[in-house]
């Protein structure tokens, strides 16, 4: 079965971008009319977010969220026959920002938020940088498409490490020189074992593993985020945070990264994933401070 559906993605994937955004924009119609996927959520979010815009204003986001949240898919179809000339082409970043780093040979940790075109990105880091690029993965339920997934983004040469078994999948490299890409701003398992930050106007829980890691392996620190100059073209901006970790506590390197995302958010508000149920869960006194 992996077979036909890998074999049936491919031949689609060779139909051009301007067709796919086509399809793209007729799921766009069933996703957000008829089938309202997560509507409520994406609603809700923008609201509390964005209290001063107008309702207009906020379903304007929404809408243009729903297109690149679609738009993502189809672009991670196309990444199955998707030329490497093709991708450098409308994935590009200040990638010297990163690479001015290896020469010292210190190892680098990249945080970033949930935003598009994460699926582009990773493919064409691989092929830019001067670094064994690591990438975090959550396994998806279905194998099928977790099989599917793991081929796309470890296609050029992504070391994937998964979620459920990252210290074991980590070791090999530990003592290598490497970059490893993180989602940050990731919903904790354990609420009560996190960081809480007001983002976006609620108490916010967030992890708090990436900034010790970094700052008990002197790591260098690089925020990201994603913006798209046109539909099909993106662009990286890549700020370095902290040349050794080990300088800064955990508390406050989150705290410049929940600071970032807040700021390229309000920047870019249909970037990010606002269907994420990011606050189910809402704050209470025994989990601590709010910072």
């Amino acid at each position: 079965m992996y077979y036909i559906v890998y074999g049936f993605l491919w031949l689609v994937s060779l139909i051009p971008m301007r067709i796919l955004y086509f399809f793209s924009d007729g799921v766009y119609v069933l996703i957000y009319y008829v089938f309202k996927y997560r509507r409520d959520v994406v609603e809700s979010n923008l609201k509390h977010a964005f209290p001063e815009k107008s309702e207009l204003e906020r379903t304007k986001i929404a809408k243009k969220f729903y297109h690149n949240f679609i738009d993502t898919f189809i672009e991670a179809i196309k990444l199955l026959s998707a030329s490497d000339k093709f991708l450098a082409k409308r994935f590009t970043a200040n990638w010297e920002v990163i690479n001015a780093l290896s020469p010292t040979g210190k190892s680098v940790q990249l945080h970033l938020g949930h935003n598009f075109n994460w699926e582009w990105g990773n493919v064409v880091a691989n092929k830019k940088l001067d670094y064994t690029f690591l990438g975090v993965y959550m396994p998806l339920r279905n194998k099928i498409f977790n099989r599917l997934f793991k081929s796309i983004r470890s296609r050029s040469g992504t070391k994937l490490l998964s979620a459920k078994n990252m210290a074991r999948d980590f070791a090999p490299y530990s003592n290598t020189k490497y970059l490893l890409g993180l989602v940050a701003d990731q919903n904790p398992g354990n609420h009560a074992n996190c960081l809480w930050f007001n983002f976006l106007n609620r108490p916010t829980p967030f992890v708090n593993n990436p900034a010790k890691k970094a700052v008990a392996n002197k790591l260098a620190v690089i925020f990201a985020f994603i913006h798209k100059p046109k539909r099909g073209y993106y662009e990286a901006v890549f700020t370095l945070v902290e040349e050794d970790a080990s300088t800064t506590t955990e508390v406050e390197l989150t705290k410049k990264f929940v600071h970032y995302l807040e700021d390229v958010i309000h920047q870019y508000p249909d970037m990010w994933l606002w269907s994420h149920r990011r606050w189910k869960r809402e704050w209470k006194e025994e989990y601590g401070p709010v910072l």
